[in-house]
């Protein structure tokens, strides 16, 4: 193996790729990436069996001559990330010694043979779905926060995907709290899936630009392909709970209110809440809305929410504020509806102009 490259063309691969690899993974050789030089391209592969990152580099690139090696991913990362120079020169010195090149500089670092990586299929196989790289990063970003961190019940530490007559719902419930987000999408395909909560996120975080992205359905996996990019994920096993009826379908109550004003004063509302329960009271009627909170340890906070419509009878409701917090945070429009069913009974948190995201937040009952 024996190349030349452009520094950041290269660093901005290998960056892409190590966030699938894991420096605790049980076989060493994952905690390295993949570097595959072929007659075209250079090929680079990251890791941990869960999560799988491959992308290749075509332009400025001098390939003298091909091969394969393993270098470990947290040096080969920081050794192009701070040398000095805008090409790098990579070969093999001998056996798995390889030798990497700058302007004023010259490492020398071991690697694996290529053999020890285990052999990973990303063939495009299953059911193939096409949709926006900013839908899809949009309904991450809405959804993931939602999930359980508790191992206790594996299919809540992911999103559910589930595909029918034109439409995809995500859906991700820790319990407590639930994020829903809608989307309308070309092809009539159908499938019922749970993503790693892990795995979506670093997708999310490589999604750079508007474009499409190809999705490849299978029973055990699926593959998100775009822009040279090709990211696999095991899924999640189990079936995942119907969570429609948890989702009330009649309001007897309702409030539309700014959403900075209102993240605002739940922000000094929790103030002098309790750290680990951070629970905030709701208090409405016609004339006043008010966000409370009380610790008998600390003291207690009122703030008036000047800037809210309430419509129905008197209602008080006692929730975590960071799940209310997170809930509006995640819609990110200018203005909410928050939708009551009781006192006791959860509520949902809508966009005041769309209802393509539903959020939902069970109350906790105060004494």
């Amino acid at each position: 193996m024996n190349f030349k490259i452009k520094r950041l063309a290269l660093l901005n691969a290998l960056a892409k790729v190590s966030r699938a690899v894991s420096m605790k993974s049980p076989l060493p050789v994952l905690t390295g990436i993949k570097f595959d030089l072929k007659d075209n391209e250079l090929i680079l592969t990251g890791s941990d069996s869960d999560i799988t990152i491959q992308t290749s580099i075509k332009e400025n690139i001098e390939i003298i001559q091909t091969g394969s090696v393993v270098l470990s991913s947290r040096y080969i990362l920081e050794i192009i990330k701070k040398i000095d120079s805008e090409f790098v020169h990579i070969y093999i010195v001998d056996g798995t010694l390889t030798r990497i090149k700058g302007a004023n500089s010259k490492f020398d670092l071991n690697g694996t043979s290529y053999i020890d990586y285990p052999r990973i299929d990303l063939n495009k196989s299953g059911v193939h779905l096409q949709m926006k790289s900013t839908d899809l990063k949009e309904a991450i970003e809405q959804t993931s926060f939602a999930t359980s961190e508790k191992e206790t019940r594996p299919v809540l530490t992911g999103v559910n995907f589930k595909a029918k007559d034109h439409v995809l719902e995500c859906i991700a419930t820790d319990s407590y709290r639930l994020a829903k987000r809608i989307l309308t999408i070309d092809s009539d395909v159908s499938f019922n899936i749970i993503i790693p909560k892990k795995s979506l996120i670093e997708i999310s975080r490589i999604i750079e630009k508007d474009e499409f992205i190809d999705l490849y359905v299978s029973d055990r996996k699926v593959l998100f392909i775009f822009d040279s990019v090709l990211i696999q994920t095991r899924l999640i096993d189990g079936s995942y709970p119907d969570t429609s009826r948890l989702i009330p379908h009649e309001h007897n109550y309702s409030m539309s209110v700014d959403s900075v004003s209102l993240l605002n004063s739940i922000d000094r509302a929790s103030l002098l809440s309790n750290e680990q329960t951070n629970i905030i009271k709701l208090s409405m009627s016609e004339d006043n809305v008010m966000l409370s909170s009380y610790s008998q340890e600390i003291g207690s906070v009122e703030e008036n929410l000047s800037k809210a419509f309430y419509k129905g009878d008197d209602l008080s409701i006692s929730f975590s504020a960071k799940y209310l917090n997170d809930a509006i945070k995640s819609i990110n429009g200018e203005k909410v509806k928050v939708l009551f069913t009781g006192e006791m009974k959860p509520f949902i948190i809508m966009d005041f102009e769309k209802d393509d995201i539903i959020q939902l937040v069970l109350p906790v009952r105060t004494y």
